[in-house]
């Protein structure tokens, strides 16, 4: 595919993931986690968490299956 063929689908995957109705919305507690696999998910991280601090750890999965 060239980048011009490229270019409308992926404008199409921009806006869906842009729009609320596609998106999942954490509400942090204290001792929250969350968790999500990049491989499968887009992650946007907003900082609308002030004026509280957040720890994040990343952690990366070794192989595509369980072993």
């Amino acid at each position: 595919m060239t980048d011009a063929e490229a270019q409308p689908l992926l404008n199409k995957l921009f806006a869906t993931a842009s729009h609320p109705k596609y998106q999942c919305r954490f509400r942090w507690h204290k001792h929250s986690m969350a968790f999500w696999d990049n491989r499968a998910a887009q992650h946007y991280a907003t900082a609308d968490y002030y004026p509280h601090e957040r720890l994040m750890e990343r952690a990366t999965i070794e192989g595509d299956r369980p072993v």
